[in-house]
């Protein structure tokens, strides 16, 4: 694996041995793979926020004595929803990591791409990797 940024696609390996690059086809394809790969990230995100704004709702509405049980059950929610994000996030880290600026572009891509579509309910993001 290169460890210096480059622009060549010449056999080049997307995280996983069996996606490696071999015409220009592949890199299309796979170019608009990390696209979409990179902006389902930002509708897992839009969802998760969307998920703490309901249920803090629904719980809101709830009787005293039933708000525990619901509290538990929407905080592991809101861990498996957490733990989804930082395992994509990395994802997205290792496809950045090919070095490839082809890649490197379409991470980007993907990123104004999910916000366009999925960036509703915040208007601060962050950068970091999850």
């Amino acid at each position: 694996m290169n460890m210096l940024f480059t622009w060549d696609t010449t056999n080049l390996c997307i995280v996983f041995r069996q996606w490696r690059v071999s015409s220009t086809l592949t890199l299309i394809l796979s170019l608009l793979g990390v696209i979409l790969l990179t902006a389902g990230y930002e509708f897992v995100r839009e969802m998760s926020r969307r998920y703490e704004t309901s249920s803090a709702e629904y719980v809101n509405k709830l009787p005293r004595k039933n708000v525990g049980d619901a509290e538990k059950r929407q905080k592991m929610v809101k861990a498996v929803l957490y733990a989804v994000q930082v395992f994509y996030s990395f994802f997205i880290m290792l496809l950045f990591m090919t070095y490839n600026g082809w890649v490197m572009l379409s991470v980007a891509v993907g990123a104004f791409v999910g916000y366009l579509a999925f960036g509703d309910s915040s208007s601060t993001k962050s950068v970091a990797c999850h």
